[in-house]
């Protein structure tokens, strides 16, 4: 039996977030856990209200987890505070937990903002050298290098970056257009570039844009599936092009049960 544990926030409308989460750690053959460090009240047409969860109960959730059923591997996602996040080293560091992928949630897209400032500081000095994979968005690239990401040549820059901030392995997703100033995404041509680097070499992972609204969930869903092959035994580029598969399919099969965003989804297994 394979076992990840995710910490991050709970979606009430299961788009993304912690019920995400384990929905894909189970569709690819795994045990998931949980460690809830924040209840939202959202929906598809965006976020309401946030609760967050006393460090001091995270730590509770990912101690009573860890020290009974274990974890091959773990992810973060929604952290909220600065406590939060030094509670979740420190257990890293108690548990001596490996295999973990930081998909640093800094803001929702809407905008609101899911991580406290201190708490992005703590994030890049102490949890990001703890992990195997940082998985940053663009605009999440920006926000952890202080620095502009408008072509390919910039996203190596801020991969280069993460990685002097101790990351082992560095993933920036490329699913939000770049800014190149006349509208235009004449770089891409109308691909999504996913860009990996290991601290040695660059690799881009390509993929033809699908043409669909904004697909909420996404993000943690592809460092779920990334998390559920590490704790399998699979390298970091098998694993993630398996998780690259997966999400892929889940966009083209997304759904809109409600007013707003549409919600990634999936109606099959696999074993890979």
């Amino acid at each position: 039996m394979y076992k990840v544990l995710t910490i991050a926030g709970s979606d009430s409308c299961c788009g993304a977030g912690v019920q995400a989460d384990l929905k894909v750690i189970s569709a690819l053959g795994a045990y998931g856990t949980c460690a809830i460090t924040a209840i939202t009240a959202q929906n598809t047409l965006g976020v309401s209200s946030v609760f967050n969860v006393p460090a001091s109960v995270v730590g509770q959730q990912i101690d009573a987890v860890v020290s009974d059923i274990g974890a091959d591997s773990l992810k973060t996602g929604m952290l909220v505070s600065e406590n939060v996040v030094a509670v979740v080293c420190d257990m890293l560091r108690k548990y001596s937990l490996k295999n973990l992928v930081v998909d640093p949630v800094i803001t929702s897209h809407m905008g609101r903002r899911l991580l406290s400032e201190e708490g992005v500081m703590i994030l890049v000095s102490d949890l990001i050298p703890l992990s195997c994979l940082v998985t940053p968005n663009i605009p999440e690239a920006e926000i952890l290098t202080g620095r502009k990401i408008k072509s390919l040549s910039d996203t190596k820059d801020a991969a280069s970056a993460l990685f002097e901030q101790g990351a082992s392995n560095v993933l920036i997703k490329g699913g939000h257009i770049m800014d190149h100033g006349d509208g235009k995404d004449d770089e891409t041509n109308g691909e999504i570039i996913d860009l990996f680097y290991d601290g040695k070499e660059f690799q881009y992972f390509r993929e033809k844009r699908i043409n669909t609204d904004n697909v909420h969930g996404t993000g943690c869903m592809y460092s779920a599936a990334i998390a559920t092959g590490l704790a399998k035994g699979n390298d970091m580029i098998s694993s993630i092009i398996v998780a690259r598969k997966f999400i892929t399919k889940t966009i083209k099969e997304s759904s809109m049960p409600g007013k707003g965003n549409r919600l990634a989804d999936f109606t099959y297994q696999t074993g890979e």
